[in-house]
């Protein structure tokens, strides 16, 4: 921990709401590069991702968690114990509602779970997507959202696509948190490895369009990364990419291999960004029967 001047605020914030309401769009819109991957499909975020926000007088430590839902399998249970430790171990809980979707049952079942786990902790309101919807449907929401938090609830509504609001909102989260030090240096953006984040924008690449198929049934392991023996300046990493039947094998791969060389295409380009070298990216796929309901799998897997 850095000595930080009098008055400097500091602390955790974890984000909130059903699946895909913006949460992983918002957090790499704080912090100002990618930490979070993002993707088309509800529950693509399965780890806590701590992004770091800086300012003069405060630093605010984001903690991205998987959406709180109904578990279906032994991977649905462990992200559902994971969320509930993450929430009642944070300074603030920001939950976000989509400007362009009624409050419904979901969004009720997720404030009462969360003020269950963590009774005494303020939550801010956040109304995402506000681009989408007119100035009227943004002042209905707010309102809608003001009401069903109740009480003393700031709400504050954010395209994070745009950059609109976002100083707003970092505002409002600051003067929630505690006074306290620098946990990490100015320069410090996330404490997740590269490993980590390399298989995040592996899994981000094969789940883009993918309509059908489950996100939770892809999961990347980095095997290994190597300098190039032949050619100077390149970076070999090697990777493996499970899922669960042989058919999400076939569709992973597509007509011709066309899916995968996008896939590796996509996810190449930001590894370079990641890693600021050239990069031969080396994917395999392989099927692990069922992982996601065995216990050692999941070990395996990180989870």
């Amino acid at each position: 921990m850095m000595n930080a001047p009098e008055g400097f605020r500091s602390g955790f914030l974890s984000f909130v709401g059903r699946p895909n309401t913006g949460k992983s769009t918002l957090i790499n819109a704080l912090v100002g590069q990618k930490i979070a991957i993002t993707a088309d499909q509800p529950e693509t975020t399965r780890r806590p991702i701590r992004g770091i926000v800086h300012r003069d007088n405060a630093q605010i430590i984001l903690v991205d968690t998987p959406g709180l839902h109904r578990p279906r399998t032994l991977l649905g249970e462990r992200l559902n114990d994971i969320v509930k430790d993450t929430y009642s171990d944070v300074d603030v809980i920001g939950l976000t509602i989509p400007a362009d979707e009624k409050i419904g049952p979901g969004d009720r079942w997720i404030l009462d779970a969360v003020r269950t786990v963590a009774p005494k902790t303020p939550i801010v309101g956040i109304v995402t997507k506000v681009d989408k919807v007119s100035r009227d449907q943004v002042a209905h929401q707010l309102m809608a959202v003001h009401e069903f938090l109740g009480g003393e609830c700031e709400v504050v509504p954010v395209s994070a696509t745009k950059g609109e609001q976002t100083d707003v909102l970092i505002d409002v989260i600051t003067g929630l948190l505690p006074e306290g030090p620098k946990f990490y240096p100015d320069d410090h953006v996330t404490d997740e490895d590269l490993n980590t984040r390399m298989s995040e924008l592996i899994r981000e690449a094969a789940l883009s369009g993918l309509k059908e198929e489950l996100p939770h049934s892809v999961a990347v392991e980095i095997d290994e990364v190597l300098p190039n023996p032949e050619r100077e300046g390149v970076t070999d990493v090697h990777a493996v990419l499970y899922v669960e039947r042989p058919g999400q094998k076939s569709i992973i791969i597509g007509k011709d291999g066309r899916r995968l060389s996008r896939i590796v295409h996509r996810s190449r380009l930001e590894i370079m960004e990641l890693l600021g070298t050239n990069v031969y990216l080396d994917l395999r796929i392989k099927v692990l029967k069922n992982w996601q309901s065995d216990p050692k799998a999941l070990g395996r897997l990180g989870f």
